[in-house]
């Protein structure tokens, strides 16, 4: 038996067991598999969002908005949700994608709770995949968990407005929120630089989370690229479908200017293929997995410290359209009590004068009948000093 075991032991240091063979178990898996990845767009009418999404992935997933009965829109319409589905496929290797597009944020001069149905919808998602694993058959699961959500800042050269702000508070805690900056051939590159230095200090100053690609120590080529991603944020965008052919007989995707042509794929002129690079080349499975352990996750650790085990979870049925109509009999109210009350003191005072008035009359009254009195007793004093006389 001892002269065995050194012999297997040999034998097993020489050829291996095979571990070092799981990653290429791993890749057969994924690649017979495929993969799921939802992202959504959210920003302001005009934007580009559905270019932007054609252009990612070099087909027309999102059609082009009709925008000359934009002026019917009624007045008292909310932020809607459009789900695209579809499934593409590179080299024998399939993605089912999702695009969640938000049409109607910040369209519209009151936009307050614009961002509500975004974020349900975001909420609803983990609510409802959380319902399904706890099903007893979860073989087939929805699952529309959003990976990456892409916010368009309008590229005005200022800073965030307060609706970017607010909103992106509430994604960043919730989602891998990724800021572009749409259409950035509008601005020079001085001023663009500028642009991104302000959104950055905002950003920072608002406690806003966005997504940072993690930075891999053992491999240098990849953490020098999660850092020039990481220091390219806000990414500038430049999108289009169009093919134009330049100077020198090149044919590119870009957008045809008297002065020139803006390319998107140039890194000179916008960060479209960083973003593409961070969106689908070498994150996208960080971006999935970082949904599912941390977003996810907080999600269903902050359910379960309220709820018991598959009991449904408490929405609010809440109409930011009610809720200012609410809000508003509230003050109507609160004014015709302050009405009411003004007018109550006004009566008050005026009760308060007439009883002055009244009891000073009483006095005058009474201070004449005692005056009539000591002129009787004067006189009955007189008539009786005559008679005594007599």
């Amino acid at each position: 038996m001892s002269s065995i075991a050194p012999t297997m032991a040999s034998s097993v240091n020489l050829s291996g067991i095979g571990i070092a063979n799981l990653p290429n178990q791993r890749h057969k898996i994924v690649a017979k598999r495929g993969a799921h990845f939802t992202v959504m767009v959210v920003g302001e009418s005009g934007l580009g969002k559905s270019t932007l999404i054609n252009t990612l992935f070099a087909t027309e997933l999102c059609p082009p908005k009709n925008y000359s009965r934009r002026h019917l829109k009624q007045l008292d319409k909310l932020t809607e949700v459009d789900i695209i589905k579809a499934e593409l496929e590179e080299k024998a290797f399939k993605v089912k994608l999702t695009v969640i597009d938000t049409p109607g944020f910040g369209d519209y001069v009151n936009n307050r709770d614009s961002w509500a149905p975004i974020i349900d919808f975001v909420d609803d998602q983990h609510e409802i995949y959380m319902r399904q694993e706890q099903q007893p058959q979860r073989g087939e699961k929805t699952d529309l968990r959003v990976h990456a959500c892409l916010f368009f800042i309008r590229p005005t050269g200022h800073t965030l407005k307060p609706l970017d702000i607010e909103i992106m508070k509430r994604l960043g805690t919730r989602v891998n929120l990724i800021p572009v900056i749409a259409k950035a051939d509008t601005l020079t590159q001085s001023d663009l630089a500028v642009f991104k230095q302000r959104i950055r200090e905002v950003i920072a100053a608002q406690g806003i989370r966005v997504y940072q690609p993690p930075v891999e120590q053992d491999d240098e080529q990849s953490a020098d690229l999660a850092r020039t991603l990481i220091n390219t944020m806000p990414f500038s965008i430049i999108g289009s479908t169009e093919d134009v052919k330049l100077a020198d007989g090149r044919v590119v995707k870009g957008r045809e200017y008297l002065w020139g042509v803006a390319e998107v794929e140039n890194e000179n002129h916008c960060d479209f293929r960083k973003l593409r690079s961070l969106l689908i080349r070498t994150h996208m499975l960080d971006l999935i997995s970082t949904t599912e352990e941390i977003h996810y996750e907080n999600y269903r650790q902050q359910q379960m410290e309220t709820r018991k085990f598959g009991e449904p979870k408490v929405k609010k049925i809440e109409n930011p359209k009610f809720k200012e109509e609410e809000e508003a009999l509230r003050r109507r109210f609160t004014e015709q009590v302050k009405a009411e009350e003004a007018r109550f003191r006004q009566w008050e005072q005026h009760l308060i004068a007439e009883r002055d008035r009244l009891n000073k009359d009483l006095e005058l009254a009474h201070s004449a009948i005692k005056g009539l009195e000591s002129e009787l007793d004067n006189l009955q004093l007189g008539y009786g000093r005559g008679t005594q006389r007599r």
